[in-house]
């Protein structure tokens, strides 16, 4: 573990030395150096993660595909999703708009005596471990991710955003991505907010970010296998998320979880009793689907998609820019029709 800690210091060093320094210096960041630094270690680990992508569950879905991939235009987007992500791009753009903020609003906090909990000083000798301080900081993030994304299910609001990554009828590896950017935005000031609170080191919020990102990447895998009977209560599986994104199953609460909405559905059958809610939230552990009742371990592979979508033809866009239009305009209709 030790050398490979080493050896990604000294690929962060080599890059950030030769590359992003000097073009840091050029576009006037000098000032900025640390964090320029920081977006290196980010950079470095998302090409990781396509590496890992590329040469592990990408041959895996060409070994068990759940279905045949028919929509490659599709598949083409959601890997410019995830390109935008794991090369940096968002994080970019946080860098110039959202970071300030949060450093004034954590700087006004700090003044006002709201200092930093540290979460692994809570039993000196075995929470400060770091393999012990990893585990704890996984779990925590976990937790709050699963609350996160049943938010987005029951919020009408947020879903609107949120649809955007539903919208997919047939997953990939890539469509983990494949969010609206301001549902992206939330999501990553809540976990910087929450990182900050409990006082993780960076190095552990890189590593807790990036494993939860790898595994996310192979829930969403167009790949035919479960964990087993002792397995899936362990972690997310490719079939326990797969429920997840099933039509009218695991993102709604309209009928029975048993019970799918078949394409050739009336207008009338997809529309009744629609209500938002769903099944397996879990990001990484199905416990807390289990814990508050939303978990779904049947054994099989449903369709994927929205139920207005594949019953009503509903558009969500075929691009990029399209998702992101329409993801606004859901987002305007459900503020103004809210009560």
């Amino acid at each position: 573990m030790d050398t490979l800690i080493d050896a990604f210091a000294n690929v962060q060093a080599a890059l950030y030395e030769n590359w992003l320094q000097p073009l840091a210096f050029a576009l006037g960041l000098g000032s900025r150096l640390e964090d320029v630094f920081n977006g290196t270690g980010w950079l470095l680990v998302g090409l990781i993660q396509l590496l890992v992508m590329l040469l592990v569950i990408e041959p895996l879905q060409r070994w068990r595909p759940v279905e045949s991939v028919t929509n490659s235009a599709a598949v083409r987007t959601d890997v410019m999703y995830t390109l935008i992500h794991r090369l940096g791009l968002f994080r970019i753009a946080l860098f110039f708009t959202i970071d300030p903020v949060m450093d004034d609003l954590l700087g006004h906090l700090r003044t006002a005596g709201m200092g930093t909990f540290h979460l692994e000083d809570l039993w000196p000798g075995v929470t400060d471990g770091a393999w012990a301080s990893f585990l704890m900081h996984l779990v925590v993030f976990d937790f709050l991710g699963y609350w996160l994304h049943r938010a987005q299910h029951q919020w009408h609001w947020w879903w609107a955003l949120h649809a955007v990554h539903h919208s997919q009828r047939q997953m990939t590896q890539w469509t983990d991505n494949r969010n609206h950017l301001l549902d992206d935005l939330i999501g990553a000031v809540v976990w910087v907010l929450v990182a900050q609170l409990i006082g993780i080191a960076p190095s552990q919020f890189v590593a807790v970010v990036a494993i939860t990102q790898l595994s996310e990447n192979f829930q969403h895998a167009n790949l035919a296998i479960s964990f087993g009977r002792w397995g899936e209560w362990l972690w997310v599986s490719p079939r326990f998320h797969r429920l997840h994104h099933g039509v009218g199953i695991g993102h709604e609460r309209g009928r029975p979880a048993q019970q799918s909405v078949p394409a050739s559905a009336s207008s009338a059958e997809a529309s009744t009793s629609y209500e938002l809610g769903g099944h397996n939230f879990g990001v990484l552990l199905p416990w807390w689907d289990v814990l508050f009742g939303t978990a779904d371990f049947s054994p099989r592979f449903e369709p994927t998609g929205i139920r207005d979508q594949v019953a009503l033809g509903r558009d969500y866009g075929e691009g990029f820019w399209a998702q992101q239009k329409l993801g606004l305009q859901r987002l305007i209709s459900a503020l103004r029709s809210a009560p």
